[in-house]
């Protein structure tokens, strides 16, 4: 059976901890090198990839013709050049989110994307959750009839000057980083664009910490927070005349909470579904090297990621500033 070898650029912790498994477990593909200028920190991938090959640069792991894709868990600002790059080399590429800083610059991976004949995309990890796909369908099936409004919120404390997510020249903030999840999985359960989307943000050291977000689905009122300076909180709730769902974990469950969708009927029951064992990386990682190998249809395109970065940029184009 095929499979791609999988090369990593950068030993983030996000990758140790996460996509490093992911990569290696996921059917379809292998962990096969790292690119990291500190052997040591290349270390924890070897407990799930003994024969890894860790080479000392990036650019050297791109030049290795035993690898076929590259996953890229870089700091924001870096994101867009090393997938240039990473195409340009002829290996499929997953960047994490978000895969540019501006839309224009999705343009600019979407058409590298299309010369290269590779697969390109954007960890967006929530779309390939089952949850979400039963969320999509008890709200587009007429199960809490006529959405009248959807409700958000993602927040997590994060007051270390020196993570990446509060340094203003690395591309941190809030926005970025999980606004998209707010964003995005409304727009995945829809599959509609919002209108008048707008926002009040706060601002510490040039980072966004705080954004409320007001927007409309046509009919569809919109409204979410999110915050790296708030107790940790995460939920989306779609409310319709006949019921509601509720995801009680709906960005990282198992790290927060048990996924789970609450669906309350018109009758005031209320049926909960669980996905308790659900490993949402391994399955965007599956689907990504189908992807790659087959030319399957792949769920969250780069076309997609410009969607919810086009609104990101409309929000920071025309905010409020608030505290």
């Amino acid at each position: 059976m095929p499979y791609l070898n999988w090369g990593i650029l950068g030993a983030a912790k996000f990758a140790r901890e996460f996509m490093g498994p992911a990569l290696h477990l996921a059917p379809g593909g292998r962990l096969t090198a790292v690119a990291t200028r500190d052997p040591a920190r290349a270390q924890p991938f070897r407990g799930i990839a003994p024969d890894l090959v860790v080479h000392d640069s990036y650019d050297a792991l791109l030049a290795d013709p035993a690898i076929d894709a590259v996953y890229i868990p870089l700091p924001n600002s870096m994101h867009v050049d090393w997938t240039l790059k990473a195409l340009d080399a002829g290996k499929h590429v997953l960047t994490e989110k978000p895969v540019a800083m501006r839309a224009s610059e999705i343009d600019d991976l979407i058409a590298a994307r299309d010369r290269s004949g590779k697969l390109a995309a954007e960890a967006f990890m929530i779309v390939f959750h089952p949850q979400w796909a039963h969320a999509r369908d008890l709200v587009r099936g007429g199960s809490i009839g006529r959405l009248l409004h959807i409700g958000g919120m993602f927040c997590f404390n994060l007051t270390d000057g020196g993570n990446i997510r509060n340094q203003a020249e690395l591309g941190g903030g809030a926005l970025r980083d999980i606004g998209c999840y707010v964003l995005g999985s409304s727009r995945f359960v829809l599959g509609a664009e919002p209108q008048d989307v707008h926002g009040a943000i706060r601002w510490e050291n040039g980072v966004d910490v705080f954004t409320q977000i007001r927007g409309r689905f046509d009919t569809v009122t919109y409204d979410a927070v999110i915050s790296t300076r708030m107790h940790p909180s995460q939920e989306m709730v779609f409310y319709g005349d006949r019921g509601t769902v509720r995801l009680t974990a709906p960005f990282n469950p198992q790290v927060f909470g048990e996924a789970q969708v609450q669906w309350r009927r018109e009758d005031g029951d209320l049926i909960t579904r669980r996905f308790p064992a659900a490993r949402h990386y391994e399955l965007q990682v599956a689907a990504f090297n189908e992807a790659a190998l087959t030319g399957a249809p792949y769920a969250c395109p780069l076309e997609f990621s410009r969607g919810t970065q086009a609104i990101v940029d409309q929000i920071f184009d025309a905010h409020l500033t608030i505290g």
